[in-house]
């Protein structure tokens, strides 16, 4: 694991001071790798390639990179890890390569050497970030793993070619300007996070998912997929399973079984993230099944209960008999922790679970180098309580054939307070501020009268037209796959699946456990994000994701057989922290300064108006726009700190 970086000057450049801006770059990603770095500058050509390396896998200077291959055409750096590296390297055997060292790095490169970049891709199971020099064709390539777990950024300014594993190493060496992007701005506010294919700069991309970017010049840049979900998808409905619905669960086992246990191989201290889900528990019972010791657990808990899942995960390690290490913060824990997210996120990034996630990796790097982590499983098999939700808002809707926009303008005629009273009447519910908020956030999608169209709406914090004014943006973004779920007639739950998989795990999951853990130089490793999991998961009938009511249902049988149902059958809470309430009183001053940045009016066009008010009635209770205001101080946070 690492962070890797590099520029190629157009023919007009200065090579004068190459090695020192790739030098900088490399600097800024110190965090990701701190145990070593080096640059390879190539003059004649105006190409330099740096990386900064977390080792993890050949500890010694045979692992160390930029990495030439053997018959001296490649050189490459690289970030992730290649967990079937061994039974590549015996294919190669033929070859009699004089292997230097035993890292994946070296096997890497030595496949796209005898068998190419393409086929090589095909092969590889892991995660990973390539840039490849071809000093033959004089070509840069740069590649993202299937799934998007690795980050790449690259860049096209001032006549020159940079790449980075993250912003901030761009910036360092000058391969960008500080100019906004627009749609990446607009898609911010949507989502709460900048989608791959874009970024907040204007000059600067995330390669997205599943990519080959090839670079033969300067003004010819071709980028082409690899693998895609919509393929998965395909090949899920062309081959789907056609045994009982055991030996599906049966099959399922052994493959995450194989998953995890390939991700157990290290040369450095090991453990797992456990929070006491269905997920984070699964992971966890596989690693025990196939270790000879303790596994090392690890998990975080909270004061306040209803976000605390930390008791749930002791109960869990005690019952598989782990190692298990927990750390109790405390709210002041926490909060400390809020000025640092936008060095850590050096785009703007509203995932208020950054937080829990940047303390149990803090926690987790004390103990150990690389860590397993449970993400992943809801959007391969049917987890998040919004499918269920979403698939009853539909059903609502449909039932209401015509009069639709006029239901859901009712429902919105009493305010929540007075829904909140009104229902609390009911004998046996209790009277809470959150059903009348709920009630208004769900009726302006009963309107909506396309699925997927709700879907995106459902997704949206804003609509980044009307928090300016009406002023329309440069383009609208799309969610990745809508098309593709229309033409291929999903039904609703793996539409979302789908779309989800696309873009929300890629850019608001693995973006935020990315960032919090190389922030810490922890590696973290994710069994359920293995292109073999997800095309199978896709195979599945979805009566075993989503059965009825209940999610993940054929992860909860597999977890069934080495943790009682009793630890684990409980609502879902999820990985967060205490939002709304944290805005209405120890954040309230912090979210009042950064509202009052006059930059996000001026230069980013919205509406202050709309957002005081917003204000107003989360702080008097009438209701939550807790993850609103978390998103525009968060945007005012990132401001101050990359463009002020």
């Amino acid at each position: 694991m690492c962070g890797i970086a590099g520029l190629w000057l157009s023919g007009q450049g200065d090579a004068t001071g190459l090695g020192d801006r790739v030098s900088r770059m490399n600097n800024a990603l110190h965090h990701r790798g701190p145990d070593g770095g080096d640059v390879w500058v190539d003059t004649q050509s105006g190409l330099a390639l740096g990386q900064r390396r977390l080792a993890i896998i050949d500890l010694s200077d045979a692992g160390k990179q930029p990495m030439h291959s053997a018959n001296g055409r490649y050189v490459m750096v690289y970030n992730g890890e290649i967990y079937n590296a061994p039974e590549l390297r015996e294919k190669l055997a033929p070859a009699n390569i004089t292997w230097r060292g035993h890292s994946d790095t070296e096997v890497i490169l030595e496949c796209i050497a005898h068998w190419g970049l393409r086929d090589t891709l095909k092969r590889l199971i892991g995660m990973f970030a390539i840039a490849l020099w071809d000093r033959q064709k004089q070509t840069l390539v740069l590649v993202r793993d299937r799934l998007g777990i690795k980050p790449l950024y690259w860049s096209r300014y001032d006549g020159n070619i940079g790449f980075a594993s993250e912003v901030k190493g761009l910036l360092a060496g000058d391969a960008i300007s500080r100019e906004v992007n627009q749609s990446g701005l607009d898609a911010y506010l949507r989502f709460g996070y900048v989608p791959s294919g874009l970024s907040i700069y204007a000059h600067a991309k995330m390669l997205k998912p599943g990519h080959i970017l090839e670079i033969s010049s300067h003004d010819q840049a071709t980028e082409t997929a690899y693998w895609s979900v919509e393929d998965a998808v395909v090949n899920g409905q062309t081959h789907a399973w056609s045994g009982d619905d055991q030996s599906a669960i049966d099959a399922l086992e052994d493959l995450l079984r194989d998953s995890v246990k390939r991700r157990m191989v290290a040369d450095v201290p090991l453990g797992a993230f456990l929070s006491g889900g269905i997920d984070s528990s699964t992971i966890v019972a596989l690693m025990q099944s196939v270790s000879d010791r303790p596994v090392k657990t690890f998990s975080v808990g909270f004061e306040d209960e209803a976000f605390n899942e930390a008791a749930f995960a002791g109960e869990v390690a005690k019952h598989l008999k782990t190692d298990h290490t927990e750390l109790y913060v405390t709210p002041r824990d926490a909060l400390d922790l809020v000025p640092k997210l936008s060095e850590t996120y050096d785009e703007p990034f509203f995932d208020s679970s950054a937080i829990p996630t940047y303390l149990i990796s803090a926690l987790t790097r004390k103990h150990v180098t690389v860590a397993l982590s449970g993400d992943g499983g809801d959007e391969t098999f049917g987890g998040y309580t919004r499918y269920l939700w979403a698939k009853n808002l539909s059903r609502a809707a449909g039932g209401i054939p015509f009069g639709a926009s006029l239901v859901s303008r009712g429902l919105t005629m009493l305010s929540p307070e007075q829904w909140d009273w009104l229902v609390g009447l009911i004998p046996g519910k209790n009277a809470t501020s959150a059903i009348g908020d709920k009630i208004h956030k769900a009726a302006p999608l009963i309107a909506i009268k396309d699925d997927i169209d709700r879907y995106h709406a459902l997704l949206s914090l804003f609509d980044p037209d009307k928090l300016r004014g009406g002023h329309a943006g440069d383009k609208k973004f799309r969610v990745p796959g809508e098309k593709f779920c229309r033409n291929r007639h999903l039904d609703y739950v793996s539409s979302m699946q789908a779309m989800d998989t696309m873009m929300y795990m890629v850019d608001d999951v693995l973006t935020k456990v990315d960032r919090a853990s190389m922030a810490n130089s922890l590696e973290v490793r994710v069994p359920f994000i293995d292109h073999r999991v997800i095309e199978f998961g896709w195979r599945m009938p979805a009566r075993l994701k989503m059965n009825g009511s209940v999610g993940k249902y054929a992860l909860r049988q597999i977890l069934y057989k080495y943790v009682p149902r009793e630890l684990i059958d409980r609502p879902k809470t999820g990985f967060g922290v205490p939002l709304a309430q944290w805005l209405r009183g120890p954040l309230n001053e912090w979210m009042g300064d950064h509202l009052a940045n006059d930059a996000l009016y001026t230069d980013f066009g919205l509406d202050r108006v709309q957002i005081d008010k917003l204000r107003r009635e989360h702080m008097s209770g009438k209701r939550n726009w807790g993850h609103q205001l978390w998103t525009i101080a968060m945007l005012s946070d990132w401001q101050k700190r990359w463009l002020g």
